[in-house]
């Protein structure tokens, strides 16, 4: 009867990590650190020729590039703690414990290395919540040797599944949050499935596929579809709720924009009348 009533109230939310929960990608940040160049062109590349899934090009490329080759574990470690996080990143995890009386355990699921998410999310985010790209080391020389885990594309999708079951919870109460292109097969999944999806980003692929969208610089912002969506809360109980915790949701704007590039097709153009 007790795990009955935790499942009744219990929630899953999985969440992106780059430029979900962060600002930067932590590839480039890696590539800046080391004075590796065109790290981006580099990624273009890989995706352009579909080598491999969407959001695994870093992995990829500490793999095979002969210039990421160099990269170890300690690499990874110190990428985590020079990656600019989003805001309140550890009050939203407190508060997904009990959000109204529910519970939302809250992992993140991403393709950016393990030991980068680990280190950045270092006492906000446990590190067996946290499903990043897992390689195995040489035991000698520290160099990658292989990929156990890559989080990406489908990818997501295995992780967000073997989670929901393991709790277990029904499929729609299952929250998904992310930013990109790499982001579209989970959503798609979740959404199949009556649960929600939060896009934080303005990705012209992903933001038609996401249940909601939210752009702020705040992690707690997702809590607002959370909110309302799922728990039914109206907006007055809403900015109440994010009063009590000392924050005003000041510029709190609803807004739908069609994205529209007009061509003209004859030097002529018709006249209705």
């Amino acid at each position: 009867m007790k795990e009955q009533n935790r499942n009744s109230n219990t929630y899953l939310l999985c969440s992106d990590f780059d430029q979900t929960l962060s600002f930067h990608d932590s590839g480039d940040v890696l590539a800046g650190m080391l004075g590796i160049p065109d790290f981006h062109e580099r990624v273009a590349g890989l995706s352009g020729i579909h080598l491999v899934q969407q959001g695994g090009e870093l992995a990829y490329l500490l793999l095979h590039d002969p210039e990421f080759r160099r990269v170890r574990r300690d690499h990874l470690i110190e990428v985590g703690r020079r990656v600019r996080l989003k805001a309140n990143i550890a009050l939203l995890a407190q508060l997904l414990r009990d959000l109204g009386g529910h519970q939302f355990d809250f992992y993140v699921v991403s393709a950016a290395p393990e030991e980068v998410i680990q280190s950045a999310l270092a006492g906000m985010v446990a590190p067996d919540h946290i499903y990043g790209t897992r390689f195995q080391y040489h035991p000698e020389t520290g160099e990658i040797q292989s990929i156990l885990r890559l989080p990406a594309g489908y990818g997501k999708v295995a992780v967000v599944e073997e989670l929901r079951s393991r709790l277990p919870i029904s499929y729609d109460r299952v929250v998904y949050v992310g930013d990109g292109s790499s982001d579209i097969h989970v959503m798609l999944h979740v959404n199949r499935q009556n649960g929600l999806t939060i896009a934080v980003s303005e990705n012209r692929y992903l933001t038609p596929i996401a249940s909601r969208t939210v752009l702020s610089d705040d992690s707690l912002s997702v809590l607002v579809p959370i909110l309302e969506d799922l728990l039914g809360w109206d907006a007055a109980r809403i900015r109440l709720f994010f009063e009590s915790h000392g924050f005003a949701l000041t510029d709190w704007d609803k807004i739908r924009t069609d994205t529209i590039t007009v061509h003209q097709t004859s030097r002529r153009p018709r006249v209705v009348q």
